[in-house]
């Protein structure tokens, strides 16, 4: 059986209490050009990025945000609505697709649905989850979207 190693409790929804279709959608989430800039001054220092008059300039002719923030915001909204499930990890994105830039002043609202489920091979005490999951701004477009597949602890049997 794969072992704990934290101290705390863990959450309380194991790989049984998950049912396949079911959904979850976060609490909007609003993006300034304040997160923008600084998340790109740390990790992704494209001007469009950046600097709003040299972002003028880009093929999206404003402040966009870096896709790796997007996927960073995706994390904290889905962990608002997923993190009473007790997960030993994730293993593995497919279908990634940033399919809108987002922008300052964009809100935001993360949202997943659970497609199939398994108890692992090879690993007891383990199930395995593939969830879809997607991230719409105000006007309900879609922004980013992916499909993951996760190990979630089994209860003790």
């Amino acid at each position: 059986m794969l072992e704990r190693t934290k101290s705390d409790v863990s959450p309380e929804r194991k790989w049984e209490d998950l049912e396949i279709g079911e959904e979850t959608r976060s609490s909007p989430l609003s993006v300034s050009a304040e997160d923008i800039i600084a998340f790109a001054g740390r990790y992704d220092p494209q001007y469009f990025h950046n600097d709003p008059e040299a972002a003028k300039q880009s093929l999206f002719g404003e402040l966009v945000a870096s896709g790796i923030h997007t996927a960073a915001l995706w994390r904290v909204m889905d962990h608002e609505v997923n993190g009473n499930v007790d997960w030993v990890c994730g293993v593995q994105w497919d279908e990634v697709r940033w399919r809108k830039a987002v922008r300052a002043g964009d809100t935001l609202t993360a949202a997943s649905r659970l497609v199939s489920k398994r108890p692992s091979n090879s690993r007891p005490g383990v199930g395995i989850v593939v969830l879809d999951h997607w991230v719409t701004n105000q006007d309900g477009d879609v922004v980013f979207s992916f499909t993951s597949t996760d190990l979630v602890y089994r209860r003790a049997e």
